[in-house]
């Protein structure tokens, strides 16, 4: 059972209203993360914020999708796990592929170094070595995207976070952090 309850995606709240319509006019509807998220309409607008100012960076859909999908493997976030494997899909990327992240495997190339400083980041809070960022700057990397991935990756910490705190209920094909 949800700890926060969902907004009523109809709802006629002067400051969730507006939001859930440019959240339907960009997605065809109201993820149950958001609704949830309405309950304080400044968080939600927060994280719609970040998100479309991320969305314009220079990582791709796909590579932002990896960057979720490592997170929500680290979090044990089944709801962003479930949530980002479905985007993904939208954006491209191969099923093997995000099942190998979601369950803590390895990529090759550019994605495993995207995918591995995405885990250092979460699981050593940050504290990464110079060797690490490194080994990223060589899989052709820079500093843009390094500030960039710190931000993506907390805009995704945040909502595994919320997750967890909210018990979310999973509205997306279900796809579990836990190990089979």
């Amino acid at each position: 059972m949800q700890r926060i309850s969902a907004i009523p995606a109809d709802t006629a709240d002067a400051a969730v209203a507006p939001l859930f319509t440019a959240i339907r006019q960009k997605m065809g509807g109201v993820p149950n993360i958001m609704a949830t998220m309405a309950a304080s309409p400044a968080a939600l607008q927060a994280y719609l914020g970040l998100s479309e100012a991320l969305s314009g960076g220079r990582f791709t859909a796909g590579q932002r999708e990896l960057i979720a999908l490592a997170a929500a493997g680290e979090n044990s976030c089944d709801y962003c796990a479930s949530a980002h494997t479905a985007l993904g899909k939208m954006a491209g990327l191969d099923e093997a592929d995000m099942q190998t992240v979601v369950a803590g495997g390895e990529l090759a190339d550019a994605k495993g170094a995207l995918v591995t400083m995405v885990r250092k980041i979460v699981s050593q809070r940050g504290v990464i070595s110079d060797g690490e960022i490194e080994a990223f700057f060589r899989a052709g990397f820079d500093e843009g995207h390094l500030a960039e991935l710190i931000a993506v990756t907390a805009m995704n910490i945040f909502t595994n976070y919320f997750n967890h705190i909210a018990a979310t209920e999973i509205d997306f094909p279900v796809v579990s952090t836990k190990a089979a």
